[in-house]
Order: C-alpha cells, then sequence, then structure tokens
C-alpha cells in the first residue's frame, strides 16, 4: 500500500527535526515543517522521494493542505492571519 500524504499525528507528533523511520520508509523533517504542524495541527503533507535519494525508501515532506474548517474543530480554522503585525 503506497503512502501519498501524511499529518503530524501519522508521524507521532514528533517535536525536532530530523529522520525518522517509519512503516513507509525513512522520513526527514525539517524545521519549517514542524513550524506548519505546530500552527496548523490538522495539516497534511504530500510525500515525495527526492532526486538521489539514499534508499528507495527515502521521503521528504512536499505541499501541504489544510482541512476544511469545521465548526465541530475550531483548530481547522485556516482563516486565521497568519501575520497579525501586517497591515
Amino acid at each position: 500500500m503506497a503512502v501519498n500524504k501524511v499529518n503530524w499525528a501519522k508521524v507521532g507528533r514528533v517535536t525536532a527535526p530530523g529522520r525518522y523511520m517509519f512503516k513507509f520508509g525513512w522520513l526527514t523533517i525539517t524545521e519549517e515543517e514542524l513550524a506548519v504542524w505546530r500552527q496548523f495541527p490538522n495539516a497534511s503533507f504530500t510525500l515525495y522521494r527526492p532526486p538521489g535519494a539514499e534508499t528507495e525508501d527515502d521521503f521528504r515532506l512536499g505541499v501541504f493542505e489544510l482541512p476544511e474548517p469545521s465548526a465541530e474543530d475550531p483548530s481547522t480554522d485556516s482563516s486565521r492571519d497568519l501575520w497579525p503585525d501586517r497591515k
């Protein structure tokens, strides 16, 4: 079974950047990607195999998407101002 997307829960809510082993292979997570998950815990990232990957099961996080806002779950509200100091 191919894994196409992962969310923070699926990767165990890791808190530090690094290279982690999962059932689908190795995944490298950066500080920038963790920052997205801290702000949007329900975001899902697309997995991709980088060119020149060390192994066939070496993955990185690509584009992320936010779930549709839900009245039942305020944490999915993607309409928040990302830069509150900007005018």
